[in-house]
């Protein structure tokens, strides 16, 4: 990831700002967003499953492969070979959806199953424009 630094700066010509001398550190997308670097991952949300808890189609989800899945949490998993963004129901074995468009998921014991982290942050792209969500 490319590191954009961001400085203060005075914006009247022949006389140095006073904030000069207080320059801010590069700003690094990593350091605010990631934690642990090797178990993470950036997946981007396909469908309006979970539109209900802020989830929309074509969203980041920023996903550490690293913690500890509790009941409830939004997931990201491999059921029978399809990558899904999900809420897990332990207790029930349920994948929910924050739609109620979509019925929830029983995980049955013939599945082909496995949670493949926790989701820790959603990013959305605002503007068409600028086109980055869609690399």
């Amino acid at each position: 990831m490319k590191v954009i630094p961001i400085y203060i700066a005075g914006g009247i010509s022949g006389f140095e700002s006073p904030a000069a001398e207080y320059k801010q550190r590069p700003l690094s997308l990593d350091e605010l967003l990631i934690t642990h670097p090797s178990a993470t991952f950036i997946g981007k949300v396909q469908g309006d499953s979970m539109t209900g808890i802020g989830i929309f189609d074509g969203d980041l989800v920023i996903v550490d492969r690293s913690c500890t899945v509790k009941n409830g949490q939004v997931i990201v998993a491999n059921f029978n070979g399809e990558f899904v963004c999900k809420m897990i129901d332990l207790k029930r074995r349920l994948l929910l959806s924050s739609n109620d468009a979509y019925a929830d998921v029983v995980i049955n014991q013939y599945d082909d199953f496995s949670i493949e982290g926790t989701v820790i942050y959603s990013i959305r792209c605002h503007d068409d424009a600028v086109n980055l969500c869609s690399r």
